[in-house]
């Protein structure tokens, strides 16, 4: 689901993704990420509008980047190469600010729906940012400051810290009551006095707000992408609960140092600006919470193993299962033909059938009529009903009849005595 990433036009032309970012078969996430930034930035539309090449190698930095920047997708390529991967399957940032109206009403819909919608960073922002052109805020620590940003446009805030801060660990957290969507982003500062993008984190719905945060701890915290669930769950709905702790990803930054950090605010609402509140916080204060945030995500990172072995049993039961659900389903037609015949058996046992099945062969008894009636008649019923006497007279069938009469007769005396 989601848009996909379109490769060069034929396979055969596709370069290595390693080569194409400039890095090394053992450069590290954040590495891969900020030689990413750097190309996307030189090769963006915007900044090419007159250069059709530009806008190709745009496309096969993001391609690229797609590929490296997944850890399952990246170990895939290097044991296989571009065999192993699903190409129609890879998704892609885009940026708004080039979809036009109506296909952003189409993303808007379908982000309304569930459907994973990634979004870059409007390329001016980011052009802004390396060339320190931008405003930024002052944020204490112990702070928070509520704005309200434009779509594709960044609040940009300074946090200092001193060493004793620095060294108990810092967060950066945004939320917004009114459920907007926005990113958090971490810059570091440039030599040149610009500022480069690091990290960045998608705000997610959690109860009645969005929120997004980042956690200096000095230890390894983990980043939740949701949409690798909504992607499994749009693939395989099974599988979804599976995939749910597969999103949990390493932070590339853990720790700060003692100096001013720029963090931002990216309005990433489809039509309307994105109101926040952004607060900074020293960990010194909070000793509790972050003990029990490094023993809940090892936790978690536990029953991601547990799930993963766990998926291979259900599956096998789940095939047994559907195994003995069809034989169910034959077995339960078997029976019932089987009691369907043996009912028409016993029907078959009936006068009807079986007279008419008697005669029907010879059609006729002896004197050529019809003895059907005749066969139903009760055994010694012609020898009391209408039979003649011996010498075949019709006085004897009168008597008969009197005899009947007078019977009825003497029947009737009686009830009337």
């Amino acid at each position: 689901m989601g848009p996909k990433v379109e490769g060069p036009s034929a396979a055969a032309l596709r370069r290595d993704p390693y080569e194409v970012l400039n890095v090394s078969r053992d450069s590290t996430d954040q590495e891969i990420k900020t030689a990413y930034r750097k190309l996307a930035l030189k090769y963006h539309p915007d900044k090419n509008v007159d250069n059709p090449e530009a806008s190709e190698l745009f496309k096969e930095v993001a391609y690229s980047y797609n590929i490296l920047s997944d850890p399952e997708k990246r170990r895939q390529y290097d044991s296989a190469g571009f065999e192993a991967l699903d190409a129609e399957g890879l998704d892609m940032e885009i940026d708004l600010s080039n979809l036009g109206t109506v296909n952003t009403m189409f993303a808007a819909l379908f982000s309304k729906l569930g459907v994973p919608i990634k979004t870059t960073i409007s390329a001016n922002v980011l052009e802004e940012a390396i060339n320190g052109t931008v405003t930024v805020r002052p944020l204490p620590i112990g702070t928070s400051v509520s704005g309200k940003v434009d779509k594709q446009c960044a609040h940009f805030f300074g946090v200092t810290i001193n060493e004793q801060q620095a060294e108990a660990g810092i967060v950066v957290r945004v939320t917004s009551t009114a459920q907007s969507k926005f990113k958090l982003l971490y810059f570091e500062q440039e030599a040149n006095g610009g500022y480069n993008l690091a990290l960045q984190e998608d705000s997610e719905k959690t109860g009645k707000v969005t929120s997004a945060g980042m956690y200096f701890l000095h230890f390894q915290v983990y980043r939740m992408d949701s949409t690798v669930n909504a992607l499994a769950m749009a693939k395989d709905p099974e599988a979804a609960f599976f995939k749910r702790l597969e999103g949990l990803q390493p932070c590339e930054v853990s720790e700060l140092k003692a100096g001013t950090h720029i963090f931002a605010v990216y309005g990433d609402n489809f039509f309307k600006p994105a109101s926040y509140v952004i607060e900074a916080l020293c960990a010194r204060s909070y000793e509790d919470s972050t003990l029990k945030l490094k023993e809940i995500e090892a936790q978690i990172l536990r029953k991601r193993t547990d799930l993963r072995q766990f998926e291979t049993e259900y599956r096998k039961a789940l095939a047994r299962f559907q195994e003995a659900t069809n034989r169910y389903s034959q077995e339960k037609q078997s029976v019932d033909e089987l009691l369907k015949q043996r009912d028409g058996i016993h029907s078959s046992f009936t006068v009807t059938r079986v007279a008419s099945g008697d005669f029907g062969s010879s059609g006729t008894a002896g004197n050529g009529t019809s003895s059907s009636s005749s066969s139903n008649r009760v055994p010694g019923e012609d020898s009391k009903m209408g039979s003649p006497v011996e010498d075949g007279s019709v006085e004897g069938k009168d008597k008969s009849k009197k005899k009947w009469f007078n019977l009825n007769l003497r029947g009737s005396d009686k009830r009337v005595g």
